[in-house]
């Protein structure tokens, strides 16, 4: 599998550069730019000091804090614009944010948060691929970033995140398992997956559908190999922007 040299010059278990950039906006309590590849998002983590009416108990107080996304392309990230989603958002639009916001909460313990809600938006300025993986690789960092702040300045009495998380797609291209595919060959792709997963190795999140082709439970395995190696491969570099202790 290794052999094998892909479009941009990568090893089937290669995946694109990771690099975070962080604090890159001024007013967010945490933001990233992340690039991986040419896929480009820029993440904030918006920290609200309320949940929603739904968290509240019958005495007004809330039950436990929240986190939620929201997930957006800008009109040119693509190779022709796109048109701003403005009223109803495409359904497409609505399941990212939703995977986006089940991945953060999963590793976050929301009793801690108390009554805060974090926001997370994750806008994509450049589409190569991967764009929702991307988001939740940055969209952690932007939110440990976020709840550092708030740590800190004492608004929560314990840090409320014990293990790293990142995502990263896996794919079969021409019948050959690939890792973090871009837009050439996530379009070919036989088999498209999104996987995130933890530093510890549990699993978050698994999205795999064959598109006109089936696939094998040995395929299943290899494609869980190689995504474990990429975010791995991206907790690292997570490591690299927030160090090894998650409280900082």
């Amino acid at each position: 599998m290794t052999k094998n040299t892909r479009n941009d010059g990568r090893a089937d278990n290669e995946t694109r550069p990771l690099i975070i950039t962080p604090d890159y906006t001024k007013y967010a309590e945490g933001s990233v730019l992340v690039c991986c590849g040419h896929t480009k998002v820029i993440c904030t983590a918006s920290v609200d000091n309320k949940v929603p009416n739904w968290l509240l108990d019958d005495d007004n107080k809330p039950r436990h804090g929240w986190i939620t996304s929201e997930y957006g392309m800008l009109p040119r990230s693509t190779g022709s614009r796109r048109r701003r989603e403005t009223g109803a958002i495409q359904g497409r639009t609505q399941e990212i944010q939703r995977l986006i916001g089940r991945s953060l909460r999963s590793v976050v313990d929301l009793h801690v948060l108390e009554k805060h809600t974090i926001l997370m938006d994750c806008d994509v300025i450049q589409a190569d691929g991967g764009t929702r993986t991307t988001s939740i690789t940055g969209g952690f960092v932007a939110l440990i970033l976020a709840l550092r702040k708030i740590y800190q300045q004492g608004e929560i009495k314990a840090f409320p995140v014990k293990d790293f998380l990142a995502a990263v797609s896996v794919g079969i291209v021409n019948q050959r398992p690939i890792l973090d595919l871009n837009y050439d060959e996530d379009k070919d792709a036989e088999v498209d997956m999104n996987v995130v997963m933890l530093d510890s190795g549990k699993l978050v999140e698994v999205q795999g559908t064959a598109e006109g082709k089936s696939y094998s439970r040995y395929q299943l395995d290899l494609m869980l190999d190689l995504a474990e190696k990429g975010i791995l491969t991206h907790i690292d570099s997570q490591k690299d922007v927030l160090g090894n202790e998650l409280a900082g």
